[in-house]
């Protein structure tokens, strides 16, 4: 059982925004930090998993949907008309040691967390599936479907995925989505959050944004990094926007709006 877990997620290779989260007192302070997945598609991917491998034994990093697509395309087990252009390129500059470790990651991941009922599941979109999409208003038959294999001692369950972060009650679970890192839909900086003492806390770092997208534009080698950086570093999409293309995928009827949101 551990006393405080740092929840990270949806880091999609943006470096300065892994360091800002990481520089927090309470990650540097917590006894695990668990990274649910979406570390590396994005344009800083090696420089990423580097930092995450530097935390040794304090960080549990979880599959993502991003993660497993990312290592097929680099093994060419996934058709390139099928992958957005970042994920192409990055899936170019992975080592082998990148590849092997992305493709191995596990999903989901249970664990005993001090203070909390029961034990909490952590995943990236749903326990069941890392690509699934559940969003704060999702409808509770929705939810009913989506948890019927979760064991019943599981009380809490941890997802990122679709990048907006929340906390409610589902049927007497809690559920959490901890947000995005590097790429955050709604406001600008790095959402994650903190489980301690029983209780959940959504946190929000801010840092310099301009300088962000200066130096992922001056460090990755991906030819559209600044552009890339300056739309989702930015957080252009809205959460309003997210939520309306996330919509279908959550077995609504809702048109998709134009435009590049939904991972």
């Amino acid at each position: 059982m551990v006393a405080s877990v740092a929840v990270l997620s949806d880091i999609h290779g943006v470096l300065p925004a892994l360091e800002a989260v990481l520089a927090e007192p309470d990650v540097i302070t917590a006894d695990l930090i668990i990274v649910t997945g979406d570390h590396a598609a994005g344009p800083q991917p090696r420089e990423v998993l580097d930092r995450l491998r530097a935390l040794g034994d304090q960080a549990l990093l979880i599959r993502g949907n991003a993660d497993r697509e990312l290592a097929a395309l680099a093994r060419g087990e996934l058709p390139p008309d099928h992958a957005w252009e970042v994920d192409l390129w990055a899936a170019r500059r992975l080592r082998d040691e990148d590849v092997e470790l992305l493709a191995n990651l596990p999903h989901p991941v249970i664990r005993e967390v001090d203070g909390f009922d029961g034990r909490v599941v952590f995943c990236h979109g749903t326990p069941r599936d890392d690509a699934e999409v559940v969003l704060v208003d999702t409808r509770l038959d929705r939810w009913a479907e989506v948890f019927a294999d979760v064991p019943d001692d599981v009380r809490t369950v941890v997802c990122g995925h679709t990048h907006m972060p929340y906390a409610r009650l589902v049927d007497g679970r809690l559920v959490v989505n901890s947000g995005s890192v590097g790429m955050p839909y709604g406001r600008p900086g790095a959402s994650w959050a903190l489980l301690r003492d029983g209780q959940v806390h959504l946190r929000h770092t801010p840092f310099d944004v301009g300088a962000a997208v200066a130096r992922v534009a001056a460090e990755s080698a991906f030819p559209a990094a600044r552009t890339w950086a300056d739309h989702y570093v930015r957080a252009r999409t809205t959460d309003a926007e997210a939520l309306r293309a996330f919509g279908p995928r959550d077995g609504r009827t809702a048109p998709v709006p134009p435009g590049p949101v939904a991972r």
